[in-house]
């Protein structure tokens, strides 16, 4: 099976022969809980009154995906619904405003946005080149000031579509924000059915926004934790094909896999280190699990962890010199941080209850943990263990993972009684939490860096 990224270029500046005379002549081309203690989380909570007309489509002409017209609409819709369910903007658009001229892409009307409430305003075109490729234009503008904040551009082929429209709401989030982007990026999960009990997991991988679904194993063999590689070529994850669990990485170019490790005992808990060279992973011998790491080339493996009881990791730190597991070596399952190689173990979660699935942030700055005290729930806290905050408050919520701005966090929650799961994620602040799309049911969501 295969999927492949082919876009053609992404240009970040428009050149003034893309544009019409008309426009030339006037564009610079540039284009609640029991914690002690809560962490002071910097985000942005301010919520924008953002106005995204249909973009303009000089010249419609057909393509493989459409009529231009009509691209320039669905390209409107997925910007704005990125930028509506990041929880940060009210959106007006397409639906419901008027269209626009491609006189006003440059020389937006702000009397007559300043008249419709909204504070900044997306403009843009989406051109059929002779080539057939689109060249996609996207404008920001401050509506109260009456100036450009930005301007960008991109020429995919026609099926790329979406990616331009995800590449443009990065970019205003970014700009008015002031936070990195993560709209275009991929999200790779375990798709359920089946009855309670008897459930099927397949292995599935979809856009950050749950478009171009797409399911990557048959569901013969379960399939459980994937994660994607740095560089999306590929997905480690655990499948019991030969009805233990091992450890795989699946190559999305050529369908292929290959066991990571000939050992008999059973391994789990696959990681990427941050530059994708090595996997880290958990191996139970003996009645007693400890903490592994070995080259994405084979070879021999590292044991990391040796204490007495189930060591599980963890992640590593973004630059590689930490990894955080979790342990029951003092009695009950908490979070613990170590080098790299093994050394200065020691414990940062001290709360009630236990805590499990912890996951390091890409920015470094926190650690994502599911905290279980009655019922599970999703929270943070800082690499020393400081300044717990839980995030969600539902009956079963756990296995966070990190959007590739280290500001969103994606987690399964099971439905009481029927075991029904669906994938969620919620900002740092906790306010806002949404259910993710997915044609099945989704546990074990990981989120993959931004696309290049």
């Amino acid at each position: 099976m295969k999927q492949r990224t082919s876009i053609l270029a992404w240009v970040f500046l428009l050149t003034m022969a893309l544009l019409p005379t008309t426009i030339r002549a006037q564009v610079t081309p540039t284009i609640a809980s029991d914690e002690p203690e809560l962490i002071e989380v910097d985000v942005e909570t301010k919520v924008r009154r953002i106005a995204v007309p249909a973009l303009v489509a000089p010249n419609a002409a057909d393509t493989p995906a459409g009529n231009s017209a009509t691209l320039g609409r669905q390209i409107a819709e997925v910007i704005s619904a990125n930028l509506r369910n990041s929880g940060l903007f009210e959106p007006q658009g397409p639906a419901g405003i008027r269209p626009i001229t491609l006189e006003e892409v440059t020389a937006p009307q702000y009397d007559y946005w300043k008249g419709r409430n909204v504070e900044q305003l997306v403009e843009g075109f989406v051109r059929v080149g002779g080539d057939g490729n689109l060249t996609v234009g996207c404008y920001l503008y401050d509506v109260n000031f009456g100036q450009e904040l930005t301007r960008l551009g991109f020429v995919v082929p026609p099926r790329e579509w979406r990616r331009a429209a995800h590449k443009c709401a990065d970019a205003i989030y970014s700009k008015l924000t002031g936070e990195l982007p993560f709209f275009d990026s991929r999200i790779a999960y375990i798709a359920e059915t089946g009855p309670k009990g008897k459930r099927v997991k397949r292995l599935a991988i979809m856009d950050s926004d749950g478009a171009n679904h797409r399911f990557i194993t048959n569901g013969q063999s379960t399939a459980l934790t994937p994660r994607f590689s740095p560089n999306y070529k590929s997905i480690l994850y655990l499948s019991y094909q030969d009805g233990n669990p091992r450890i795989y990485v699946y190559d999305i170019d050529s369908g292929r896999q290959r066991l990571i490790t000939a050992s008999k005992n059973p391994t789990f808990a696959p990681r990427w280190s941050p530059d994708g060279q090595t996997i880290l992973y958990s191996m139970a011998v003996a009645g007693n699990t400890d903490v592994y790491k070995v080259s994405v080339n084979g070879g021999s493996p590292v044991k990391l962890t040796s204490a007495p009881g189930i060591d599980v990791g963890g992640s590593f730190s973004p630059d590689g010199k930490q990894i955080v597991f979790e342990s029951d070596r003092g009695g009950s399952q908490q979070v613990y941080v170590m080098n790299a190689d093994g050394s200065n173990q020691r414990r940062i979660s001290h709360g009630g209850g236990r805590y499990a699935t912890p996951e390091w942030s890409p920015r470094g700055d926190l650690i994502a943990y599911t905290r279980i005290a009655g019922d599970f729930r999703v929270g943070v806290m800082r690499p020393d263990g400081s300044g717990e905050r839980l995030l969600t408050d539902s009956w079963q919520d756990e296995a966070p993972t990190w959007a590739p701005n280290g500001r969103v966090i994606q987690f399964f929650r099971t439905e009481r009684n029927s075991g029904k799961t669906s994938v969620w994620q919620v900002d740092l602040t906790g306010r806002n939490e949404r259910k993710l799309p997915t044609p099945v049911d989704g546990s074990d969501p990981a989120w993959g860096p931004v696309l290049p």
